[in-house]
């Protein structure tokens, strides 16, 4: 038990700039007294004593603002910052070393007693203030959810989840604004790996016309400069940055809206 709990306050130190010692941590973080309630909760619900899991996870709830359901499955150096406003519900199961910020909800969309009604997190996953994670899915190793995403199917592992509907970023695109967060870890309120994948959508449309823009003036300048030349002279007239073939990647624009 005691080795458990040291690891939880070192875990807290490790990616909480904030915490200074770990006094304060045992002392001050409600994520931490949540956790170590759930645990006694969690105990009682396993071995039949629903009603007192259920009060000791209702006193929880009262004394730090985290609601965590006694049937939930919760691995060991998970840190839920700040807290406030935090559900995680009866059949939802978190990996280690998971970070869980203030107002997420790991909810439900089922009304089916005893089936897999609330996602799962696998290891290192971040879930950023005010996300919605619902379903019964699961949401990959070292994935990241945005803040205030709503996720309602499963995240490949390393991937990055934004919007709302959650838009999935797949691993490996734009990792330089991940660079100093790597180094601690984690990242910090799940901060994207890139910008919002709708934006990258209207972005490459922008791209697109501009180019067509340009096309368009090499085309005139083409047309004028042919119509005062003899037919033997017009074929090097054709401006040789003038594009021959289509180069609009509307499948890769389909991909990132999610269509």
């Amino acid at each position: 038990m005691f080795s458990r709990l040291r690891s939880d306050i070192q875990c807290i130190l490790e990616r909480d700039p904030a915490a200074r010692t770990r006094w304060e941590v045992l002392t001050c973080y409600p994520g931490l007294h949540a956790l170590i309630l759930h645990r006694r909760a969690h105990w009682c619900w396993m071995h039949g004593l629903k009603w007192l899991g259920r009060f000791i996870s209702h006193l929880s709830r009262w004394l730090t603002g985290i609601e965590i359901h006694p049937g939930a499955q919760i691995a060991g150096c998970v840190f839920i910052d700040h807290g406030m406003g935090v559900v995680i519900g009866e059949t939802a199961e978190i990996g280690a070393g998971c970070t869980i910020y203030h107002g997420v909800t790991l909810g439900g969309t089922s009304l089916y007693k005893g089936a897999k009604r609330h996602p799962t997190l696998g290891r290192n996953v971040v879930v950023g203030a005010g996300a919605q994670v619902l379903g019964g899915f699961t949401v990959g190793d070292g994935a990241r959810i945005g803040s205030n995403a709503v996720v309602v199917k499963p995240v490949p592992p390393g991937a990055t989840a934004v919007g709302n509907p959650a838009r999935i970023i797949q691993p490996g695109a734009d990792l330089k604004r991940e660079e100093a967060a790597s180094q601690m870890g984690f990242s910090a309120y799940g901060v994207t790996q890139s910008d919002d994948p709708l934006s990258q959508a209207l972005r490459g449309l922008i791209d697109n016309a501009s180019g067509q823009e340009h096309q368009i003036a090499l085309l005139w300048q083409a047309i004028e400069k042919l119509s005062a030349l003899p037919s033997a002279a017009r074929r090097d007239c054709v401006p040789k940055d003038a594009a021959l073939q289509e180069n609009f990647e509307a499948d890769k624009l389909n991909q990132l809206v999610g269509k």
